[in-house]
């Protein structure tokens, strides 16, 4: 590394400055994508809210038409 002492101070506080950037956006970009793949929170939120309107039609319609194969809570969330 003798070419990096034989350059003007300046010059080597911008070098390392470089360096030290590009280190610390190189650290912040990589957390980024491995903190923000995926949200699973969310996705979880958003499945069980349509689990949640998929019980809330199944017991309207069960309260409606009494012939509904739905007569237990539980029943609601198969299929029939």
């Amino acid at each position: 590394m003798a070419g990096f002492r034989s350059l003007a101070p300046k010059t080597r506080n911008l070098v390392v400055a470089e360096g030290l950037s590009a280190f610390v956006l190189g650290v912040y970009y990589y957390t980024m994508r491995a903190v923000g793949g995926t949200d699973e929170l969310q996705v979880a939120i958003d499945k069980f809210e349509e689990m949640k309107k998929l019980l809330q039609r199944r017991i309207l319609n069960a309260t409606l038409h009494p012939s509904f194969p739905c007569t237990e809570l539980g029943s609601c969330l198969h299929d029939s």
